[in-house]
């Protein structure tokens, strides 16, 4: 039986990478919507028809942008005909969705968030400043190089573009970038309170160790120093006083992280909220998972650690104030003079009435 394919099908055809069935039929929205996607569009860019009968090998999308390297494009010409070519359209849309689906979740508030998908040697789109993440359309984006220059794009490049290049530069795995501040995990980073590791398993494998930056002014070099220092080791990093940034091999994958985390810090807000205490699992476990991570391709700092120190010993209690008991001989501070004085005044006083 064919398919009616609607506008909102092809949005998530844009979304995973998949092309439109060359037996499908498009409704007119559906055909504005794909005008100038040709990677997409029926015949075009589908893989081969399997001969009847034939096995079928189960795959998952690969979403990563592959370029030759060498081949960014030079002259202005060339840069409009590559900034304006269908596999970077589909980009473009696939930013504007992510930003969408930052900004309904509240992860972004105001103009706050930015994300980031490496192009080229030294090209990435990135999203503007000043605009909401949830109503980007791909007219706003930008394409930039790695230092940061424009290239591309009727609307200024945001500022905090370069705190991704730090990571992009120091770690060739990280394909794009996704900040936000979303509520939970931003709350970590300004209660400056250590993430406890060794608790949920897909933590520990579409996470890994979370990187901790320490705070510099947002946007400037000094701020992509510290971040990409730390995030070419760490694929979720909490940037204290500030927010999160994620970084994966596509931008779907490091959307999931910020989603990871912020699901991961929430649920351990509730589950210490309980009273009971948070039941690790064991380092030989963690062990395992570490392994698992690496299976999968994601790198892990902690892959040469013991197995005894791969759990924190972080006890995390949601707004405890603990103190420590006095010591069997211990006086404590010095008691003051006038207080002890009128504290025994008063209870001569008593002692005098209660006799009377």
């Amino acid at each position: 039986m064919r398919h009616v394919i609607t506008a909102q099908d092809v949005e998530t055809f844009l979304r995973t990478g998949q092309p439109v069935p060359d037996d499908a039929i498009l409704t007119p929205a559906a055909r504005d919507a794909l005008r100038g996607r040709a990677s997409i569009l029926p015949g075009r860019g589908s893989a081969p028809a399997a001969p009847k009968g034939a096995k079928v090998e189960p795959s998952t999308p690969d979403l990563e942008f592959k370029w030759k390297p060498g081949s960014d494009p030079k002259t202005p010409a060339e840069i409009e005909r590559f900034f304006h070519s269908p596999e970077i359209e589909i980009l473009k849309e696939r930013i504007c969705d992510i930003g969408r689906r930052l900004w309904t979740r509240d992860y972004t508030d105001g103009n706050g968030g930015n994300i980031t998908i490496r192009v080229g040697d030294n090209l990435a789109l990135c999203t503007p400043t000043l605009i909401c993440k949830g109503f980007m359309k791909p007219a706003d984006m930008c394409l930039v190089d790695l230092d940061g220059k424009q290239l591309a794009g009727t609307r200024k490049r945001t500022s905090e573009a370069m705190t991704h290049f730090g990571i992009m530069k120091r770690q060739p795995a990280c394909k794009s970038c996704v900040h936000a501040h979303p509520p939970h995990a931003t709350a970590f980073a300004i209660a400056n309170t250590g993430i406890p590791s060794c608790l949920i398993p897909e933590a520990e494998v579409f996470l890994g160790k979370i990187g901790i930056a320490k705070y510099q002014t947002p946007g400037t070099p000094a701020n992509a120093d510290e971040v990409g220092e730390v995030g070419k080791d760490h694929q979720a990093v909490l940037m204290q006083n500030h927010g999160v940034i994620v970084w994966g091999k596509d931008v779907e994958d490091a959307y999931w992280k910020m989603e990871n985390i912020d699901s991961y810090c929430r649920t351990i807000w509730i589950a210490a909220g309980l009273g009971t205490g948070l039941h690790r699992f064991t380092g030989s476990q963690a062990k395992e998972l570490v392994e698992l991570r690496q299976k999968l391709g994601m790198p892990d700092p902690r892959a040469n650690l013991k197995e005894c120190e791969l759990c924190d010993t972080i006890d995390f209690r949601p707004g405890a104030v603990c103190s420590a008991p006095t010591k069997p001989g211990s006086t404590g501070p010095a008691p003051d003079a006038e207080v002890e004085a009128l504290v025994k005044k008063i209870a001569g006083q008593i002692l005098q009435q209660l006799k009377g």
